[in-house]
């Protein structure tokens, strides 16, 4: 039965990263240290950079890591997270994630910019540009998603949206031992989520604390 996920980085302040990303540092510089031990682990080496050296950290922060990348049969994202913003007259341009993005399946674009035709990438990842509803677009990416989940990948924006509109299944949050004062609020307007998921949460060797949200 397909599930629709979202997983977040908070701070223990309920910030997550700021929108000032560039071209050579797309999440912005408080993503680094935000998302420390997740990068680290085993499982991001392999499926992000690449690395199949079993290099990486193991243990809980790996068990999450592993998580995310399970089951996941569509993607739905903003536009700032594609980078559509960033060459938004460029017909050429194909988001910031290379060449062979780390998706492996048919990926939403959320954008309100004229219809653009679908990008297929190396490794099995299309990026598909939607400008409907997100009720609509969780739709069309289910059926895409065979029976297995719909990750609903960000922005901060795009993901409590579907937060706030109650269409999200599993909720995990790792929040990083640190203060950042400043960005994006994970938890506004999101009061009594609690009442309608079950609430766990671990403490990771890393100090990450994961809370994860089940309805």
């Amino acid at each position: 039965m397909t599930r629709v996920r979202i997983d977040l980085f908070s701070s223990l302040d309920g910030y997550t990263a700021a929108p000032d990303g560039t071209s050579d540092n797309p999440m912005g510089e408080d993503w680094g240290p935000l998302t420390a031990s997740y990068a680290a682990t085993r499982t991001f080496r392999e499926k992000v950079f690449g690395d199949d050296s079993g290099a990486g950290t193991t243990g809980i922060d790996e068990a999450y890591a592993a998580a995310f990348f399970t089951d996941v049969g569509a993607e739905i994202m903003g536009a700032a997270m594609f980078g559509l913003h960033v060459n938004a007259d460029d017909p050429n341009w194909k988001g910031w994630w290379g060449d062979e993005p780390p998706f492996g399946c048919p990926v939403y674009v959320l954008t309100h910019s004229a219809p653009r035709p679908p990008i297929p990438m190396a490794g099995g990842t299309t990026f598909h540009f939607r400008t409907g509803a997100i009720e609509d677009v969780l739709a069309e990416a289910a059926v895409a998603a065979d029976g297995l989940d719909v990750r609903v990948g960000g922005g901060i924006r795009t993901a409590r949206a579907f937060l706030r509109a109650g269409l999200v299944d599993d909720l995990h949050v790792g929040i990083a031992p640190i203060v950042l004062g400043r960005g994006n609020r994970v938890w506004d307007d999101l009061r009594g989520l609690e009442l309608t998921h079950t609430v766990t949460s671990e403490v990771a060797e890393s100090g990450t604390i994961h809370v994860t949200f089940r309805r």
